[in-house]
């Protein structure tokens, strides 16, 4: 603040003063806008959060599979011969990646690529003694694979290992064939069984994946599976998720495969985000608008109360200037000190949440907190309306005659 302002600060400062009531009320109102414009975001933002984690945290950004098997449309007959022609799907069989050998390099090596993993997926069974569960078994290369979603993380008992022979399953999938780190179970697929040992139970965050799923060498999978020395697809992971659509398109154009992003795979949820989105931007325009509308109203009336002193003002020489300054001044002030006030509300209201709000296993139902970024545009937003919702009622305080303002 120059020199130049330190008058309008003083009368704007007094202006406040006076009317305390009226300037506490329309602070606390600052102030609520202000928490729930930040609290909504902050939730809303860890909730988007919490459910890209657990929706990408079993499944790679970008997948590459082979093209499915097509049929080839019928011989084509001249012009005014019908033929009534049935053409059933073709069921797809379990086929590799052609030369993803060669591939995985190539896509390592691209930019937004974080990591690339070869996987063999397929059914079988799980059998031990009399019970017997479909399961959807998955060989992978566990070092590569730990770094598309964190595996390890994942383990609930045991320890992330798969030499020859070992495999890791879902903990429900433990429990249906009652088996624990060290036991053994066989896998069947067609007319292959193999025996494995258990080395770590895993929850993955979804209780049907943790039914199905079997996780043990690429090599065993490409034996029991029959594609030796095989992949059925890649798994790529990026540095950036929301770049997955547009790489996925890019390499279907570059390559004869199957490209898909998890925005593909997962087009219900990415819906939901984006109605999440809109419905967050709604409420922050509405609360803003409310907020602007209760300070342009207090500071309408405060205009007429302080009519008098306005005009004594000005029959002493300030200028229309100045008055205009000093009401923005107020605008301003009110809207960062509502700012203040409602950030630190905000921030107890996060504090209530994690505490108050928990899950079945007692642990907070997800991570909420409100980053400095979007507290600082919050902020800077309702000061920016509290001078925008000051304009008006500056402006008629400037326009008003020094002589009837005195006589009012």
């Amino acid at each position: 603040m120059g020199n130049g302002l330190a008058f309008e600060w003083l009368v704007a400062l007094r202006f406040l003063r006076e009317g305390r009531m009226q300037t506490l009320l329309i602070i606390v109102g600052v102030a609520a806008g202000v928490a729930v414009v930040a609290y909504i975001s902050a939730l809303i933002g860890g909730l988007q959060a919490s459910t890209l984690t657990k929706t990408l945290g079993a499944q790679g950004h970008i997948t590459v599979r082979s093209p499915d098997d097509l049929v080839q449309p019928a011989a084509m007959h001249p012009p005014g011969q019908t033929d009534w022609v049935e053409t059933q799907p073709r069921a797809q069989r379990l086929r590799s990646v052609i030369n993803w050998q060669t591939l995985l390099p190539v896509l390592q090596a691209l930019p937004e690529v974080s990591e690339v993993s070869p996987m063999v997926s397929g059914a079988g069974l799980a059998l031990r003694g009399q019970a017997q569960q479909s399961i959807a078994l998955m060989g992978v290369d566990l070092e590569r694979y730990d770094r598309i979603v964190g595996l390890r993380s994942k383990v609930v008992s045991g320890v992330a290992q798969l030499a020859p022979g070992e495999g890791m399953l879902g903990r429900e999938l433990a429990a249906d064939l009652g088996v624990q780190v060290g036991d053994r179970f066989s896998l069947q697929t067609g007319s292959v069984t193999e025996s494995v040992r258990v080395t770590a139970l895993l929850d993955l965050g979804v209780r049907d994946l943790n039914r199905r799923t079997v996780i043990v060498p690429l090599r065993a999978a490409q034996s029991l599976l029959g594609l030796p020395g095989g992949a059925t697809s890649l798994d790529i992971k990026l540095h950036d998720v929301w770049t997955a659509q547009r790489l996925a398109q890019d390499l279907r154009a570059r390559y004869p495969y199957k490209v898909e992003s998890w925005q593909e795979n997962n087009a219900q949820l990415v819906s939901a985000l984006n109605a999440q989105s809109v419905s967050t931007g709604i409420i922050r325009a509405v609360v803003m608008v409310v907020v602007v509308l209760g300070i342009a109203s207090v500071l309408v009336v405060s205009v007429v109360q302080k009519g008098r002193e306005i005009g004594i003002l000005r029959a002493m020489g300030t200028t229309r200037g100045q008055i205009l300054r000093v009401f923005l001044l107020q605008g301003a002030v009110v809207g960062a000190l509502g700012s203040a006030l409602g950030l630190g509300l905000a921030v107890a209201l996060i504090a209530a949440f994690t505490h108050f709000v928990k899950g079945s296993d007692g642990l907070p139902l997800f991570s909420i907190t409100l980053p400095w970024r979007t507290g600082l545009q919050v902020a800077l937003l309702a000061t920016c309306c509290g001078v925008l919702a000051a304009l008006a009622p500056a402006r008629r305080a400037a326009a008003m005659d020094p002589a009837q303002a005195i006589r009012l």
